[in-house]
């Protein structure tokens, strides 16, 4: 039975970048294995089709703290303009790099080429061995240790299991962390789309009546989409042709970026937030999906999973240094500790927005359409919401 120092359960984007994190903070101290369930070649969709997520320009930086960001940044699109408005109404936010001095506000990363990029990370680190594809079938925790066993059959001994394996996180379950849910009652449809004229760099988010629609910058003269809809709708806009699907589209989104000309292949999920109850237990750990997962309103749910990644990987490298047992409540606590105010307040941002922007009730709409042409002229409104946005919060 291999003895590892961490088991991290979940080997896309969060867990890589935390085996790929304590690597770096514990100058290569650490034994580390990365247990993932989809194989490296079944990482994304390649081509027109390929999956995105958004980078705010705080997490950029700390990726660049790992040394992952000159790999990343050759697969990213910079988002230099950001429009937000409120359909049928006056109310408009406009957001620029140049007006807040950055490179960027964000960016977006395509995850098939991510996937790479991660992966060979992963295969070529001597201390981390990846097991792939595989999963966490059972966790033995005893005093001293957890014994972790796999469906290949192979059996780990660590002194951490990290729980990275999403929203419906098996390896919670395992461990009896139960979790909370709220149903916003929206599906997000995604898909990439082209536009009659180029994107410039710009990213789009409006508010309807029935849901947020966002178009992100990428590749290729390609936008990311992200169109909340009410669940009954789900049905008939899947079955609409493409050209239907475009025009319906154009009539939400408007025409900004001039004719919707081509749509790919369209995915659509159910948008639920789930929280993890406890964010540490006996020698374990949760992170990222896995921790909570947010409504997309606001692009947080990778940038709020990679703090949480960070400040793990920091709490781990001083216990190293320190010569603590890293499975014990003197390293894992201050995880814990560290990581509520900035996971509360970001839910409470994210489901705030969404509460605010799918209200009918006239008052809200003045109110928000009145807040938005605020922001709009005042610096001093717009900067607490931006810092959480960009990822300029405290960990």
């Amino acid at each position: 039975m291999k003895q590892y120092d961490v088991v991290i359960a979940g080997g896309a984007m969060v867990g890589a970048c935390l085996a790929i994190a304590l690597d770096e903070l514990t100058q290569h101290q650490l034994h580390i294995a990365v247990v993932e369930a989809v194989a490296a070649d079944q990482y994304g969709h390649p081509g027109y089709d390929a999956r995105s997520i958004a980078l705010s320009h705080g997490t950029s930086r700390l990726l660049d703290s790992i040394q992952l960001w000159p790999a990343l940044s050759s697969v990213a699109t910079a988002i230099e303009h950001i429009h937000v408005s409120d359909r049928g109404h006056a109310g408009m936010v406009e957001l620029s790099a140049q007006q807040l001095a950055v490179d960027a506000l964000g960016y977006v990363i395509e995850l098939a080429a991510a996937g790479e990029i991660f992966h060979h990370q992963l295969v070529t680190r001597p201390q981390i061995d990846l097991f792939c594809p595989a999963k966490v079938e059972h966790i033995e925790r005893t005093q001293t240790e957890a014994l972790v066993r796999l469906n290949t059959g192979k059996r780990l001994r660590t002194k951490l299991v990290v729980a990275a394996d999403g929203a419906l996180s098996h390896c919670c379950d395992l461990l009896h962390i139960g979790r909370d849910e709220h149903d916003f009652e929206q599906v997000a449809i995604i898909a990439n789309i082209t536009t009659s004229e180029p994107h410039q760099g710009q990213a789009f988010e409006r508010f309807t009546q029935h849901g947020p629609v966002a178009l992100l910058p990428m590749s290729q003269g390609r936008s990311s989409l992200v169109w909340c809809v009410e669940p009954h709708q789900q049905a008939r806009i899947m079955a609409l042709t493409e050209s239907q699907f475009l025009a319906e589209l154009q009539a939400v989104f408007g025409w900004r970026l001039g004719a919707l000309t081509m749509a790919g292949e369209r995915h659509c999920y159910p948008l639920i937030l789930r929280q993890a109850q406890r964010l540490v237990s006996h020698r374990t750990a949760v992170i990222g999906n896995a921790a909570q997962t947010l409504h997309p309103i606001a692009g947080q749910g990778f940038n709020l999973g990679l703090r949480d990644v960070m400040t793990l990987a920091e709490e781990i490298a001083a216990g190293v240094k320190r010569g603590d047992d890293i499975g014990l409540p003197t390293v894992l606590g201050r995880y814990r500790d560290r990581r509520l105010p900035d996971r509360q307040a970001t839910i409470a941002m994210t489901t705030g927005l969404v509460n605010l922007f799918a209200n009918d009730n006239p008052a809200l709409v003045a109110g928000r359409n009145l807040g938005l042409m605020t922001m709009s002229l005042s610096n001093t409104l717009q900067a607490p919401l931006l810092r959480r946005a960009m990822g300029q919060v405290k960990r």
